[in-house]
């Protein structure tokens, strides 16, 4: 595997055995212009207003971080209106980045897309846009940010489904009914929770707001935030497969289409 193939990945953080990208040690704070073929990510164009494949030229600049650490700058184009945006890589190598054969992993990836285009999101409708800001929370380690929005999703959807479904979101006192016996109304009646969840689905909510209440640290909650997105993508999956809730969903004009979520929990278009 060429490096521009792993980094092609971004934002998921995969490890790889990539082929020799430097011939001899790179210094702290020093450059070199590297071949290692173009990245290629795909992006919703804003001026094309599709999704195109944005493209790096053949060459990337590599500044040495660490004696396996590199950061990586490529400039990535719009193929068609040849919009450009700016993208940014950590490396982090196992063994000696001059090596034959490396094996690395991309340890940040940090965009600048200026207004220029958005990420392409996993066709939940109004839910892509905080699926979005919880994944950039993410990136520049904002654990308790990326939670916010979690449970910010597993709310609204929650209620949506609740109101679609005619179950009542108020207590017999007309106040607010505990999110936990709504959830498990809705639940009852829509089966949300993903099955491998379904023993205790309010476990993950209580995860989120542990977290958003400031009972964990920001480096916990980083360790979470991948299990916690996958099952939270998994409700907007569940919703979107019922049938019912399909029907309800194309009359209210929320637009989700298929979901779908790598294993490592990352959007996918």
């Amino acid at each position: 595997m060429r490096l521009s193939e792993l980094l092609s990945k971004a934002p998921a953080n995969e490890e790889a055995q990539v082929e020799r990208f430097l011939n001899a040690r790179l210094a702290w704070g020093k450059h070199k212009t590297i071949e290692v073929g173009k990245v290629a990510i795909n992006f919703k164009c804003k001026t094309c207003d599709d999704v195109r494949t944005f493209m790096s030229g053949d060459k990337l600049s590599c500044l040495g971080v660490g004696d396996r650490v590199v950061s990586i700058d490529a400039c990535l184009k719009c193929p068609v209106c040849e919009a450009a945006i700016e993208a940014w890589f950590l490396v982090v190598s196992r063994d000696e980045l001059d090596g034959p054969a490396p094996t690395v992993r991309l340890e940040r990836y940090v965009d600048n897309r200026r207004g220029m285009a958005s990420r392409v999101g996993v066709g939940a409708g109004d839910f892509d846009d905080l699926l979005e800001r919880a994944q950039l929370a993410y990136e520049v380690q904002l654990g308790a940010g990326s939670m916010v929005y979690l449970r910010k999703i597993f709310e609204a959807i929650t209620n949506q489904v609740a109101d679609i479904a005619g179950i009542p979101t108020t207590g017999n006192n007309g106040g607010r009914k505990p999110f936990r016996n709504l959830l498990q109304e809705v639940d009852e009646q829509h089966h949300i929770i993903p099955l491998a969840f379904s023993s205790d689905g309010y476990k993950l909510f209580r995860e989120l707001s542990e977290i958003v209440h400031g009972d964990s640290s920001d480096e916990v909650a980083l360790q979470k935030y991948h299990p916690c997105r996958r099952l939270v993508i998994g409700i907007i999956q569940n919703v979107a497969s019922d049938q019912e809730m399909k029907r309800a969903i194309d009359a209210l004009g929320w637009n989700i289409d298929r979901v779908n979520v790598s294993p490592s929990g990352v959007m996918a278009p």
